[in-house]
């Protein structure tokens, strides 16, 4: 398919800019793919769906605070800098995105924080705006992260034009985060509270946890219009034996699996194996899911309203077909659903 298909004229108003007071009230649109009925509830309302022995597949990777900002060495020009991945944790060294990029040079020097609190120096060009920088950090580890928590903000998308507030550390996480390294949300997964998660484990439905640290390639433009020719990022990814054995014993018992979000989903179409089960991974996935695609893991999916040209938009159109996605984003649009991070969610089953 190609990139243009997935264009679609969304209207700013329509962007989320702040999460619903509590988490589970948010809007829910519940699309049934084989009957094409859609129906409007509210997210607290998901518990009629599912009953004893299903399971939700969610992602327990955790936001850490990847946008810095700091000043090059002389000058003082002011520089950001947005941590994408951890390389080696002895010496300190980071891939990461500079802007602007043209100022920043192999050997540059960029300090951080009052009194230079952290100074890090680049020593590799990467892409047009990626860099590979070591932090001269002399302390434990252990300080060296509470630097970046300290001096590192909550790194939501620019799409949201806005100052971080307060709110965003906490709002935009899950609350089951356990494992960090994400650098965006895993989103669909933020509308869980702890009050309905208790109510769904009281009635039998199991939560079997993935790790997948989801990566910004998630927001970047694709640049190319045949989507068979769009190089996807490489995302850390983890599943237990635990979660293998929780969604396969699922599988066997004819039970729902239900996929939390578009990268649980990704996580459970990478760890699939050709007899269908899931298999304990440790690694990375490249995997860009868009149609035709055949699903081979979950008979269900929980996801927000993505942005145009998005691969998110494009793994909901493979899961619940091209010309039906569009008829649902239509009627999202129309009844004034809010999308992207802290927008409503659809349920499709």
């Amino acid at each position: 398919m190609k990139l243009s298909q997935f264009k679609y004229e969304l209207p700013k108003k329509l962007i989320a800019d702040h999460p619903y007071e509590n988490r589970d009230e948010s809007k829910l649109m519940v699309i049934n793919r084989k009957e094409k009925t859609i129906e409007h509830k509210v997210f607290k309302d998901i518990m009629d769906y599912f009953s004893d022995g299903d399971v939700f597949v969610i992602n327990n990777t955790k936001v850490f605070p990847a946008r810095l900002y700091g000043e090059k060495e002389k000058t003082g020009a002011k520089i950001e800098v947005f941590l994408l991945r951890e390389l080696n944790r002895e010496t300190r060294l980071w891939d990461v995105l500079v802007d602007p990029a043209r100022k920043i040079r192999i050997g540059n020097k960029l300090y951080f924080g009052e009194d230079e609190a952290l100074v890090a120096e680049v020593i590799d060009n990467t892409t047009s705006r990626g860099r590979t920088l070591r932090f001269l950090f002399d302390g434990p580890y252990e300080e060296f992260k509470k630097t970046i928590q300290s001096l590192g903000e909550t790194p939501l998308p620019r799409v949201h034009e806005r100052p971080i507030e307060p709110l965003d550390d906490e709002r935009y996480q899950t609350i089951y985060a356990k494992h960090e390294g994400a650098v965006a949300a895993p989103t669909a997964g933020m509308h869980f509270s702890r009050e309905l998660m208790k109510r769904l484990e009281i009635v039998g439905i199991n939560f079997a946890a993935v790790t997948l640290h989801t990566g910004l390639g998630n927001f970047r433009p694709i640049e190319v219009e045949d989507l068979t020719k769009h190089k996807v990022d490489s995302e850390e990814m983890f599943i237990n034996q635990k979660t293998a054995d929780t969604i396969n014993r699922a599988f066997e018992n004819k039970h729902r699996v239900c996929a939390v979000g578009t990268t649980s989903m990704k996580a459970l179409e990478s760890g699939v194996s050709i007899t269908g089960k899931i298999k304990p991974y440790t690694g990375w996935t490249n995997k860009f899911i868009f149609p035709p695609y055949k699903f081979k893991t979950a008979d269900a999916m929980i996801t927000n309203f993505h942005m145009p040209m998005s691969p998110m938009l494009m793994m909901v159109s493979a899961y619940l077909g091209y010309d039906f996605t569009k008829e649902v984003y239509a009627i999202a649009m129309k009844k004034k659903y809010k999308f992207f991070t802290y927008g409503d969610a659809m349920l499709i089953i």
